[in-house]
């Protein structure tokens, strides 16, 4: 058995992207705005937000708040810690009966039963068993191989998806036993949306939350617009770059941010849901939506989707803005975002452009 030596990218490799974020818009703004960072670690990854324009106090006390919010949101929505409240729904849906979902909670279960159907069911957090079968999210163990494939068949063969999850009131059921949640290709958006709520609330009007490469930002970087550099999926560096507006949110899905090596083969933690197997068409999506919530979970279905198909899903999510490099590393890009791009030129590339989404 042979296993990547680099066995923490299961987990960090995003983290690169952070400098290149903040090299970028420290590089395009000769302003001497007051700015304030802080630094998390929730959801498995860090979380890293900056402030302009307040005082100290203002952003040591959102600082504060957030901590505590963002590490109360991993608590209770991780479906791998005991006594959860997403863990405890699952038992509940295990055991065929129902339970009162607690309001930290039960937002994120409605969203995503309507962010399954509008993506086609490529976007699944229902599939939970599957999740924990590939073990994409344990840290650092060193002894990670697929599963076997008769028992990644008899999970697909349940047919979990979130239209089996019924909802009455606050009371959450399912009659697939097959069903558990796995929230992770959502709740972190969910969680960067509900912090930008609370920063503005407290009018701080400029403002980055950059959850290990994806992000939401509210205002500018001075007199100039926050730029973003994209993770190049193969190498060092970005692959891009684009100006972003002034309330909007950048997410990517890539096959390098969890994975293995096994037998020469990589395995990354995004599945296809309908083959319970990691989508083999896509290396890397990026997309761009104000919603942070809704580009996590598009991210993830357009990666699934592959370039034959992630135009009318993105079209069915609303989706305006899309950047997704094939396995071929051809790059397919809307008008729009064509537009917003910017290639490093470094590299001669196969571009394809779509119709207007």
């Amino acid at each position: 058995m042979h296993i990547n030596k680099h066995l923490k990218q299961l987990f960090f490799p995003r983290l690169a992207l952070l400098a290149a974020v903040y090299l970028s818009t420290a590089s395009c703004s000769n302003s001497t705005s007051t700015e304030f960072k802080h630094t998390i670690f929730a959801f498995g990854t860090l979380i890293e937000i900056t402030l302009l324009n307040t005082s100290e106090a203002k952003a040591n006390a959102a600082f504060d708040h957030l901590e505590s919010k963002f590490h109360a949101y991993h608590a209770s929505w991780s479906p791998w810690e005991t006594g959860s409240d997403l863990s405890r729904i699952n038992e509940s849906i295990e055991a065929g009966s129902r339970i009162s979902a607690p309001q930290a909670v039960l937002p994120l279960i409605i969203a995503s039963k309507d962010l399954f159907a509008n993506s086609n069911g490529l976007f699944n957090p229902a599939i939970g068993n599957l999740i924990n079968l590939w073990q994409m999210h344990r840290h650092d163990e060193s002894d990670i191989s697929p599963p076997d494939a008769a028992d990644i068949d008899r999970l697909v063969a349940q047919d979990p998806d979130m239209s089996d999850i019924h909802i009455d009131g606050t009371l959450v059921e399912s009659h697939n036993p097959g069903v558990q949640l796995s929230l992770g290709a959502f709740a972190k958006g969910y969680a960067i949306d509900l912090a930008m709520q609370y920063l503005q609330s407290q009018g701080i009007e400029n403002a980055v939350i950059n959850a290990g490469g994806d992000l939401r930002v509210i205002g500018q970087h001075g007199e100039r617009p926050w730029r973003i550099g994209i993770r190049h999926p193969r190498k060092d560096g970005v692959i891009a770059w684009l100006d972003t507006e002034p309330d909007e949110s950048i997410f990517t899905s890539g096959d390098y941010e969890r994975f293995y090596m096994y037998d020469g083969k990589r395995y990354h933690h995004i599945l296809d849901p309908r083959t319970g197997y990691p989508a083999t068409d896509s290396i890397s999506v990026t997309v761009i939506h104000q919603d942070a919530g809704i580009a996590d979970a598009a991210a993830t279905a357009l990666f699934v989707a592959g370039p034959e198909h992630w135009h009318e899903i993105a079209r069915a999510m609303d989706i305006k803005y899309v950047m997704l490099i094939d396995a071929g590393f051809r790059i397919h890009m809307n008008p729009a975002m064509q537009k917003r791009i910017h290639l490093e030129n470094s590299e001669t590339f196969h571009i394809v452009i779509s119709q207007p989404l």
